[in-house]
């Protein structure tokens, strides 16, 4: 069967396309997804918790051992399932600053600066709480600010503006610096992911068929022309022909992943696994950026203000009951309430990292068990790190996994910002308001306190911020794969639209922008310049 468009992955991205697409009656779009439809607990907000290492609705990418953080294979969760990594993320959301969008622009990447993507960021918002002029209102995307009260929050807030920091009312409005109540991908209790908020609506659309655990084995090209795609589903390969366009929608890890084995890309890579070379392309899978996240933990005297003792045991029972009566409490919660964009340095134009503040302690990122005692995290990560890694194929075999690269703390930048923000999440904490609730800090604790000594914190281990991008990078040139209007350099019918295309980090968590891309491609597509 032929398709006008073909849209490959449904995730962030590619369930926004797929629902503007096909919005169009006389345009036909399959959507193809090889994960599953949904999971029964993906509407509730505290599953990320649960899907952060689950087999089946996550790929569990792991990292290749590298000197540069002790050897070890960094997990890397990507969401398996409609709705993609939206649907097992922790829901924050952050548009990044102007200066993101007018970096982009000032590449070459015209329609992308900051005036050009801010109106589709507003038409995909569907912002709950009142003011903030700059938002959207209506769109299909659910998201509202933390609304939760906690002594804590209003304690750790004190602490930051102590000490010199300011309040920020709308982080993702014209200035981004402060600290502030998170906002966030649910409402009324539930996670607004993008299998909800788009492919739901979408599904009622004749001319949209989805096609879940279909794993797409390559892009088929005729010469230098995408026709369609070769998938594989219940054990048998399916060609599916285009009459216009393929998309790939399939994420920062994925998308390099299928066009290496599709024969895109650096021939001498792609000649190690004996992929027969249909189009050189040197950049692909290059450019990877990811951010790095250091996590310190603090024990609290007060029980009261920290989930560790109030969802556990017959706490846990009240929370659950809590949220099914009132769509409140731990199971509606973001991974963060709080969040601060700061300056590690007075000099800095705009804000250089991100703190996430959590009521609560876990043993690891993987296994989210909550420690028996009262207690806190605060994470932060190095907005927009320079050290360069990369993503690509380790066989012809479409279901193995790449080998992702991170190279984190390669340039010198990364490492003294990331080292003082380390210090600052110490700051807040030390400050005279969180006195009454700070204890002492048992993760990774006083011992820790040298630049060399946090370094090698740093190093041994911080894992991910869960943000993988770049390997598809938009613009021009030879370490570039596609161009501005999203087209994969050289050939016709081949467009990337998702978080690979990202020119340089977003400043911030990246599900928003993924989504403004997916939104972004669809008036690229409806509407050529």
């Amino acid at each position: 069967m032929k398709y006008d468009y073909i849209i490959v992955g449904a995730g962030s991205a590619g369930a926004a396309l797929a629902y503007r697409l096909s919005a169009n009656p006389r345009t036909s779009v399959l959507l193809v997804e090889a994960g599953s439809n949904t999971h029964p607990f993906s509407r509730i907000p505290i599953s990320f918790g649960l899907f952060i290492n689950k087999p089946g609705v996550n790929w569990r990418y792991f990292s290749e051992p590298e000197a540069g953080t002790a050897n070890r294979a960094i997990p890397v969760p990507r969401g398996k399932m409609l709705g993609g990594s939206s649907a097992i993320n922790g829901m924050v959301y952050v548009r990044g600053q102007p200066l993101d969008y007018d970096t982009w622009a000032q590449f070459g990447n015209r329609g992308w600066s900051w005036e050009d993507v801010a109106p589709v960021f507003q038409r995909m918002e569907n912002y709950s709480d009142p003011g903030h002029e700059t938002r959207g209102k209506t769109g299909p995307l659910g998201i509202s600010e933390v609304s939760e009260q906690n002594r804590l929050y209003e304690a750790l807030l004190d602490a930051a503006v102590s000490i010199g920091h300011p309040r920020n009312a709308d982080y993702n409005g014209p200035d981004q610096e402060g600290v502030a109540r998170l906002q966030a991908t649910i409402q009324r209790g539930r996670r607004m992911n993008t299998a909800h908020c788009y492919l739901s609506p979408a599904m009622r659309r004749n001319n949209l068929n989805i096609v879940t655990k279909a794993m797409t084995h390559k892009i088929r090209l005729q010469g230098k022309q995408c026709i369609g795609i070769t998938y594989k589903k219940n054990g048998k390969l399916v060609d599916v022909e285009c009459n216009k366009e393929v998309i790939l929608c399939a994420g920062g890890i994925a998308s390099p992943q299928i066009l290496e084995l599709s024969g895109i890309g650096n021939p001498e890579i792609l000649s190690q696994y004996g992929i027969e070379i249909r189009h050189e392309l040197l950049a692909v899978g290059d450019n990877f950026r990811d951010h790095l996240l250091p996590r310190i933990k603090w024990e609290l005297n007060n029980p009261e203000v920290s989930y560790n003792t109030r969802a556990q045991g017959i706490g846990l029972i009240g929370q659950v009951l809590k949220y099914f009566t009132m769509g409140t409490g731990f199971l509606s919660l973001p991974s963060s309430s709080l969040g601060a964009w700061l300056k590690t340095r007075p000099e800095l134009e705009t804000p250089d990292i991100q703190m996430q503040f959590l009521p609560y302690s876990v043993e690891s990122a993987e296994k989210r068990k909550l420690h028996s005692f009262p207690g806190m995290t605060i994470a932060a990560f190095q907005l927009r790190p320079e050290s360069l890694g990369s993503v690509h194929i380790r066989s012809s075999n479409p279901y193995e996994h790449p080998a992702i690269r991170f190279n984190f703390l390669k340039d010198p930048i990364d490492v003294r910002t990331n080292i003082d923000a380390v210090k600052m999440m110490r700051a807040i904490v030390d400050a005279k308001p969180m006195d009454p609730y700070r204890k002492n800090e048992f993760h990774p604790g006083p011992a820790v306190s040298t630049d060399d000594e946090i370094e090698k914190f740093l190093r041994e281990e911080c894992e991910t911020g869960y943000h993988p991008m770049g390997t598809c990078r938009m613009g021009s040139g030879p370490n570039t794969v596609v161009d501005d209007q999203l087209k994969v350099h050289g050939l016709e019918g081949l467009r990337v639209a998702d978080a690979s295309i990202f020119p340089t980090m977003p400043s911030g968590n990246t599900n928003a922008p993924s989504i403004m891309v997916g939104e972004k491609a669809a008036d690229l597509i409806m509407n050529p310049s």
